[in-house]
């Protein structure tokens, strides 16, 4: 029955729409009804569709008014002038009739129900909560920032932020159309949000922008003691985030800071004063003139549609499949995408793989993406489910489970050679991929030793222009109980980048021919 409203309620948007994202927002609020059991949310679910409906719905009309406004007249050959009349037809009254009357509906009970789920709640005095360590506590008194919120559903590149190492700046509200604060659940997603050293990301939000206003001594401050505050309570090793705390009280305090009035400039020179402590590269301060919004809004389920059908265009990142010869089969993949989004893409790439006598993984150009998928292709290479990894992540004192998933029916590749190419550009993911087969003896690894990104951040909002990502999700893998942070993946067959893929098949056919 909600499936059968739902559809009546897309009814409402331009014919063109409908025609193009249709079928996908139908599909995604199938996936959401499915897993989102329970009165309250179905009741959250029906109204992110409501408030999505009133935000997009005009907008849409308003974009197919402008389209049909902006159709000029075109001469004929022989000069004549010659017109189109073009007609867009609007919804039905009655179908905005029902609409308005829904939406008044529900602006009406939502206070009731959010004053009846508060007064239900437990009072925070009344319920005892484990206390945080001391280091994990702002010495100067000031209150910890708190990161923005936002629902939990996908990996890193592609931190625990795809299709890549897309960042959540760099496609629709992440690759999987979720927000940073999804990192936790889902392991390396959260390092789509940190961008590499030196990358016109970094440069532009925290080097290139010249702030207009002045920063004051009581803004250095506040965003001094945010970032204290914030290193106390998530960066992964205590002993560390003390030192570097400490580090930049100490540049306050001598005064090493006043001479800086600019936004970037200032978050520069605290990046400077944190790196020269922690060595760590990817632990940033980053400003962003426009501002920093408190709570990103979710994704609407057109952002939603829109990135799946980006996603499925580009063949969720695969960019070749294909049978070299001795049966080898050869898979290059660009990122670990959103699950959700392309798993029958993967689904049908190894399905085409599955007659190979070994199968080689191209990871060399791979910047990570969703730990499910990960364990989604890793799981074509057991005949039962396996242990990948664990994250530890510090700020929540929790650690959640990776293992692999249980791929189609019929999978033939469970005992066949396995080989994963690598380079130095091989980040994340991408390396936990690679790391995970190694520990387990399941691939032979060759190429170049990988970045060496074992640690999983997310942001966290320091004020209205000011936010710090700080590395606070540790990898652990079960074999070794360590992970490749800032050591890299070491191959088994170590050579250059360029010359992988021919040693590999070289390995493979050697190996096959003993059979």
């Amino acid at each position: 029955m909600s499936e059968k409203i739902y559809a009546w309620l897309l009814r409402l948007y331009p014919s063109r729409f409908r025609e193009t994202y249709g079928d996908d927002a139908l599909q995604l609020f199938r996936d959401r009804a499915r897993d989102e059991k329970g009165f309250f949310a179905s009741l959250r679910l029906w109204l992110d569709l409501l408030v999505d409906l009133a935000g997009s719905l005009p907008r849409e009309h308003l974009l197919m008014r402008s389209a049909l406004s902006g159709a000029s007249t075109q001469p004929c050959r022989d000069g004549t002038p010659s017109f189109q009349v073009l007609e867009g037809k609007g919804p039905h009254p009655g179908a905005l009739l029902f609409g308005c009357v829904v939406s008044m509906t529900v602006l009406a009970v939502l206070p009731i129900l959010i004053s009846h789920v508060e007064s239900s709640r437990p009072s925070a005095t009344s319920t005892t909560q484990p206390q945080r360590p001391a280091e994990e506590r702002s010495s100067s008194g000031h209150q910890v920032p708190q990161a923005a919120s936002g629902p939990k559903e996908e990996i890193n590149g592609g931190a625990k932020n795809a299709g890549e190492d897309a960042t959540a700046q760099g496609q629709p509200v992440n690759a999987a159309g979720t927000k940073p604060s999804d990192a936790r659940q889902n392991g390396f997603r959260s390092n789509s949000l940190l961008p590499a050293p030196g990358s016109p990301r970094q440069q532009g939000a925290a080097g290139s922008i010249v702030q207009a206003a002045k920063l004051e001594a009581a803004e250095r401050r506040r965003v001094i003691d945010g970032a204290v505050s914030n290193l106390r309570k998530y960066y992964i090793d205590p002993d560390v985030a003390q030192k570097t705390a400490d580090a930049l009280l100490a540049h306050e305090k001598n005064g090493d800071d006043d001479a800086v009035m600019e936004g970037g400039a200032f978050a520069d020179l605290l990046n400077r004063q944190m790196k020269d402590v922690s060595h760590e590269a990817y632990l940033l301060v980053v400003y962003y003139e426009t501002g920093v919004p408190e709570d990103p809004p979710d994704p609407t389920l057109a952002e939603r549609a829109r990135y799946k059908r980006t996603m499925v265009r580009n063949h969720c990142t695969f960019e070749k499949v294909t049978i070299l010869p001795h049966n080898i089969g050869y898979l290059k993949l660009n990122a670990f995408p959103d699950l959700e989004a392309c798993r029958p893409t993967a689904a049908a790439v190894m399905s085409s793989l599955n007659q190979t006598d070994a199968v080689i993984f191209d990871l060399r150009d791979n910047h990570g993406g969703n730990p499910k998928m990960v364990a989604l292709l890793c799981g074509y290479l057991f005949d039962r489910p396996t242990h990948l990894n664990d994250f530890y992540d510090r700020g929540e004192n929790s650690t959640e489970h990776l293992w692999t998933l249980t791929p189609a029916p019929g999978n033939k590749l469970a005992d066949k050679p396995a080989y994963v190419l690598i380079s130095s550009g091989s980040f994340s993911a991408a390396e936990g991929f690679s790391y995970d087969l190694k520990m387990l003896k399941r691939a032979v690894i060759v190429g170049e030793t990988s970045s060496g990104r074992g640690h999983m951040g997310m942001p966290h909002r320091i004020d209205d222009h000011f936010m710090i990502r700080v590395p606070g999700i540790k990898v652990i893998n079960p074999v070794s109980r360590t992970n490749w942070e800032g050591t890299g993946v070491e191959p088994d067959i170590k050579v250059k980048a360029a010359d992988a893929l021919e040693t590999a098949e070289k390995l493979a056919a050697s190996r096959l021919r003993k059979k």
